[in-house]
């Protein structure tokens, strides 16, 4: 069945200066037509007069642009309207397209999804551009567009093309055992797969990098009541996320924040006062702060200058935790015991820990390397992977062998969306010329 036409709103809701609406499938050509006359020239913004087909009064006037298959984002034919944001505008449009017959409104992630289906992008693609739109750091930008360019792609195709070799070779050895193969066969594929095997145990040990910056880093702000957590996270933050009094134990559950910290993503939780709880409400916020501090990426130990340093939080000190000294603006002199003495009523040496901060969340996510793994669906198909390339190698038998490299090539292809055992036989008669 040939798919249906479909439209929508492809830049943001709301009242803007442009708004931008797409139109995919064979019928896309002839809705631009009825709208805005001849189609202008493939990839040529030209001014268009956009009216209704039904009583042919005035939309819009703004421009059009035409796209025919193969060569556009989807691979069909494709359609731009740009046109002014107001909301009768986009509406009357909208409904304009909903009255040609063949057209339907597009469901979330349609438009990518076609793309994904005529070939323009894989799954590790589509799933950077949307990685892209929801943005909010220059760290996660710059992963959506490497991801998005086919870092992951080329990684990915690569190893599945070498492991698909090697089961070729495998199944050759199975089922042509009288034929005049090279005598190293068997152990040339066997090294490839122990070094393959290698290759995706290192690319999952990377500490959760791709996560982290797509994701962010949870960074809890642990202390004894009154230290000025609550202070703090207000002035990171730069409004009252907390509320902040004299009276301890005022913050009861925990509250998060999310900043853009230099370029990276980051979640501020501010946790309830660790000392010996009162009552049963501030019981159960404190267990939640140490649940929260235990889960963290990185703690921020907040005491309170002008007193001891509590047991309890003490306790928690690690090397992923910045020690911060406030209340500076009320000692006489620098204390002995090291940290980041800072104000967090006048904001006198909140720069430099925001620095340090900073530096310690790039230790945390690792050096730009190669490309990371950026999501569970990823991680889970790679173990699988390499696990069966783990089992095969251990195989007692070369058919089971072979089934373990089966399930390694299949695991790899989840992750990009290409299964295709047919790729096996094509190799067999390449490289061997079964029958010459």
């Amino acid at each position: 069945m040939t798919a249906r036409t479909i439209f929508a709103l492809a830049s943001g809701h709301g009242r803007a200066g442009i708004a931008v609406i797409r139109l995919s499938g064979p019928d896309a050509g002839e809705a631009l037509r009825r709208l805005a006359g001849p189609l202008p020239p493939p990839r040529v913004a030209a001014r268009a007069s956009f009216t209704d087909p039904r009583t042919s009064d005035l939309l819009d006037q703004g421009l059009a642009l035409w796209f025919p298959g193969p060569h556009s984002f989807t691979g069909e034919d494709v359609a731009e309207l740009h046109i002014h944001g107001g909301r009768a505008v986009i509406e009357g449009i909208l409904a304009a397209l909903a009255s040609i017959p063949g057209l339907r409104s597009a469901e979330p992630g349609e438009f990518t999804r076609r793309a994904f289906e005529h070939g323009k992008m894989d799954l590790t693609q589509a799933e950077a551009l949307a990685d892209l739109v929801d943005a909010e750091t220059a760290a996660q930008a710059r992963q959506a567009l490497r991801q998005m360019g086919g870092d992951l792609k080329a990684l990915y195709d690569g190893w599945r093309a070498r492991l698909i070799k090697a089961l070729a070779h495998l199944e050759t050895v199975i089922d042509f055992p009288d034929e005049d193969l090279p005598a190293d066969v068997a152990a040339r594929l066997w090294t490839e797969v122990k070094t393959l095997a290698g290759e995706i145990a290192r690319h999952l040990d990377d500490g959760g990098r791709g996560e982290r910056i797509r994701n962010g880093l949870m960074v809890a702000i642990i202390g004894p009541p009154n230290a000025g957590k609550s202070s703090l996270l207000n002035m990171l933050a730069g409004r009252d996320a907390a509320i902040v009094t004299a009276t301890p134990g005022t913050t009861r559950d925990v509250i998060e924040v999310h900043l853009d910290l230099k370029g990276f993503a980051v979640t501020l939780a501010d946790t309830a006062g660790l000392r010996e709880a009162a009552d049963e409400i501030e019981r159960e916020g404190i267990r939640r702060s140490r649940l929260t501090a235990e889960a963290a990426d990185l703690k921020i130990a907040v005491f309170d200058g002008a007193a001891p340093r509590d047991a309890a939080t003490t306790a928690l000190v690690d090397a992923n935790t910045l020690v911060v000294i406030n209340k500076g603006d009320l000692l006489p002199a620098p204390p002995s015991a090291g940290g980041h003495v800072i104000s967090a009523k006048t904001g006198a040496g909140v720069t430099a820990f925001l620095e340090a901060l900073a530096e310690k969340v790039k230790d945390k996510i690792g050096a730009q390397g190669g490309a990371p793994l950026t999501r569970a669906r990823h991680r889970q198909a790679l173990q699988e992977c390499r696990d069966a390339l783990q089992r095969a190698c251990a195989a007692q038998l070369p058919e089971l062998a072979a089934e373990d490299l089966r399930l390694a090539a299949r695991a790899l292809g989840r992750i990009t969306g290409r299964v295709e055992v047919e790729e096996i036989l094509d190799v067999v008669f390449r490289d061997f010329c079964i029958g010459k």
